[in-house]
């Protein structure tokens, strides 16, 4: 690894309480020779003390702006607006590759910087795969969240928690009336994580994967109660859910969870809302009659900000002792050359 210096920043968000990077896993990397600065953040689950303990060097929150050109800026959730000119390489998940809303401006002003969007969520290994995720906790959560507002139990707004504490929310009481739920994406990582919070919650939920999206039985959908989706589609499919399902008297569903929360795409399973909820309004009704709520949050893992941190970072620090030009860091910066290109960003438009 050639010499490395990240600059772990405070996030944005004021609902984000997650780390890349957990105080335990920033040693390893100093001890390798990292040079790691870690901004302060009164809402990062783990004080800036275990960061200096650990080595680092400490900067105010925000200071990442004027970081030397060489420091690679390591984050999670998006940058705030300002500077409009990007110059540093940045690492984040920035859901710009698949014409969100916004990711042509985010895109430019790396254009205009000369700066480099490493994505979080294009590095992967030779197969694909993803190296580094959250999907079992967004997973998780999501299904946690959308069995509480079927039983009449989420309260809002959210606010962070342990496992052991909301799994004791999940486990069923005697008065519970049984439900049936469907997880679509039941195979991977976060369909994983939907499946052992449901069966918390004493579900067993019918699963589906390729094998049933591809020919979707859409009547046999809208015959469960709940449906958790945790599909992340790559490339165009039909929807799973259309408007027009939404008014099918006939429709048992009554609680949609979208984990993925690819609203604004054209690669969103699930073109039934046009926008999120937050942690202040976690479910939004979409119908009266027959009732259909919505659950779409886009960081549900930072509602269990140590346990998904803790695992995330596990991952991370693995390929950050690996950083360079080539592999999955490289796949990474010809991903993001890619989505320059499919928006019409030249490579002339780039400076530095």
């Amino acid at each position: 690894m050639t010499e490395l210096h990240l600059w772990l920043r405070h996030e944005d968000r004021t609902t984000e309480r997650r780390t890349p990077i957990v105080p335990s896993d920033a040693r390893r990397l100093v001890e390798a020779g990292v040079t790691l600065t870690v901004e302060g953040s009164p809402q990062r689950i783990f004080p800036i003390e275990e960061y200096e303990a650990a080595g680092c060097a400490v900067a105010a929150a925000g200071s990442w702006v004027s970081a030397p050109q060489d420091a690679v800026i390591l984050g999670l959730k998006e940058l705030p607006d300002e500077p409009g000119q990007l110059t540093h390489r940045h690492i984040f998940f920035g859901h710009a590759y698949k014409r969100q809303p916004g990711s042509e401006a985010l895109l430019r002003r790396f254009a205009t910087g000369g700066g480099r969007l490493l994505d979080l969520e294009y590095l992967v290994d030779d197969n694909g795969r993803r190296l580094a995720a959250f999907g079992f906790w967004a997973g998780y959560l999501g299904a946690a969240l959308a069995v509480l507002q079927h039983r009449g139990r989420l309260v809002a707004p959210l606010t962070p928690t342990s496992k052991e504490e909301l799994d004791d929310t999940l486990r069923p009481a005697d008065r519970d009336e049984e439900f049936t739920a469907l997880v679509i994406g039941a195979l991977g990582r976060s369909g994983r994580g939907a499946r052992v919070a449901l069966h918390t919650a004493g579900i067993e939920p019918t699963c589906w994967d390729l094998a049933e999206t591809g020919d979707l039985d859409r009547p046999a959908l809208l015959a469960h109660d709940v449906l958790v989706n945790c599909v992340l589609a790559t490339t165009p499919v039909p929807p799973f859910v259309r408007e027009q399902d939404l008014d099918d008297p006939a429709r048992r569903l009554r609680t949609l969870c979208d984990v993925t929360c690819d609203v604004g795409s054209p690669l969103n399973v699930l073109p039934v809302y046009d926008r999120t909820t937050d942690w202040t309004d976690p479910a939004r009704r979409l119908r009266k009659e027959p009732p259909l709520d919505l659950i779409a949050i886009d960081n549900l893992p930072s509602l269990l900000p140590r346990e998904s941190s803790t695992d995330f970072s596990a991952a991370l620090v693995l390929q950050l002792l690996e950083f360079g030009v080539g592999g999955p860091w490289g796949r990474c910066l010809d991903r993001f050359h890619q989505a320059c290109r499919e928006l019409g960003i030249t490579e002339g438009e780039f400076h530095g």
